[in-house]
């Protein structure tokens, strides 16, 4: 019978992998393909001949690296600023007694509710009044104002599942709350960190609306945006060099994944436990 359960999950579950996973088949075969079989009255899936022409000029003929570095720089301080924020308010939600814990705990769950669309209006004209507009700080302020909620919530059970008694074990034997918070607290909650920033990373990363409304030079544009305006005119769509963006858009968090995957499960099931 469990023989006969596993082949009948496999039979429903690969074609529903193979379904999520053909939309990214089809960009990187595309991405290969001679521009002259794209349009063919007779299209095949593989290609008859195999072309790294369109990731040239990619790199070479638009402003990609540009944009590439400015979504690095981007996501990286949007995660370092959540990060530092977060592990603080975290600890401090579950360690320390005092008046309205509970009610932050809960504003903050409320604040992440909260629809994006509903903080551009404000957040822009907050950003002209203090200069910040069409920079990239001006999206590091965004994305932290809807990333921090649902990063403080998640790290809050991370620290909650922490025995409180490795603490006061470590106090006793001499160390400061300080000391005791960075040699006991910090190594504990290293998998929800590392799963929490790698959350904040690739919302930053794949982040669109406010980058589409906050800022409007290529000097600042990250990759969501700044792919679009480079190969979209009017009703013409180079399919072509956008797979090969596409497909070089996805390398980062491909990596990312292949180094961190197994901090990022083991965080998460940290995630569901409370000692």
């Amino acid at each position: 019978m469990k023989k006969r359960s596993n082949v009948l999950a496999s039979f429903v579950t690969w074609p529903i992998v193979l379904l999520i996973a053909f939309p990214l088949l089809w960009m990187l075969i595309t991405s290969v393909k001679p521009a002259a079989e794209l349009f063919s009255t007779s299209p095949t899936l593989l290609p008859k001949a195999i072309t790294f022409e369109h990731y040239a000029r990619v790199l070479q003929d638009t402003p990609f690296l540009q944009y590439f570095a400015n979504s690095m720089i981007l996501a990286t301080s949007t995660t370092v600023v959540v990060i530092s924020i977060s592990v603080l308010g975290a600890y401090s939600l579950v360690r320390f007694a005092y008046p309205g814990r509970e009610t932050l705990a809960s504003l903050v769950l409320f604040t992440y509710l909260l629809p994006s669309v509903v903080l551009i209006s404000p957040l822009y004209l907050m950003l002209v009044s203090i200069g910040l507009a069409n920079t990239l700080a001006s999206l590091v302020i965004a994305y932290t104002t809807f990333a921090l909620p649902y990063a403080l919530w998640l790290l809050r059970s991370f620290m909650a599942g922490i025995p409180q008694d490795l603490e006061s074990a470590a106090m006793v034997d001499g160390a400061s709350r300080i000391g005791a918070f960075v040699d006991v607290v910090l190594p504990q909650a290293l998998p929800g960190i590392i799963s929490t920033a790698l959350f904040t990373f690739i919302l930053a990363w794949n982040e669109y609306l406010y980058a589409l409304v906050l800022v409007n030079s290529d000097e600042a544009r990250p990759l969501t945006t700044g792919v679009m305006t480079m190969l979209i005119s009017a009703f013409n769509i180079e399919w072509s060099l956008l797979m090969a963006a596409s497909v070089l858009m996805s390398v980062p968090l491909i990596i990312i994944f292949a180094f961190f995957q197994r901090h990022l499960t083991s965080g998460f099931g940290a995630g569901g436990v409370k000692g």
